[in-house]
Parts: C-alpha cells; structure tokens; sequence
C-alpha cells in the first residue's frame, strides 16, 4: 500500500509542476496580448511558473523524505 501512495503523490507532484507553468507561462502570454509587449509577460510568467512549481515541489517531498527516514530509523 505504501509503495502505490508514494507514486501517487509522485503523480500529483508531476501534474502540479506542469500546471504552474503551464498557468504562468499561459498568463503571461495572455497579459502579452492585452498589452502587446511580447514577450516581457511570456518571460515573467515562466519564470514565476518555474519559481512557484519548484517551491511547491520542494514543500511536498520534504514530509516525504522524513516520513522514509523515520520508518527506516524504527
């Protein structure tokens, strides 16, 4: 059972990672039209994608790795 939670959480994470910057990228190129100043927003937005993707990764495998850690402590 442990093994099929820790992949879906992997899944999840996957799919978390692609939609923030996908959405960063998509709002950037949205703000770009609007405002036509391509391709300042399209910039901005995958780099705020990029940020945000990996701060949240990082945020979701830390209680990963101390939750292994303790179960191979015990």
């Amino acid at each position: 059972m442990q093994k099929w939670q820790t992949a879906l959480r992997l899944i999840g994470l996957g799919w978390y990672i692609a939609i923030c910057i996908a959405g960063g990228t998509l709002g950037g190129v949205w703000l770009d039209s609007k405002l036509d100043t391509r391709p300042i927003f399209i910039i901005t937005g995958l780099f705020t994608g990029l940020i945000v993707a990996f701060y949240g990764m990082y945020k979701m495998i830390i209680p990963m790795m101390e939750n292994n850690k303790d179960k191979e402590n015990s």
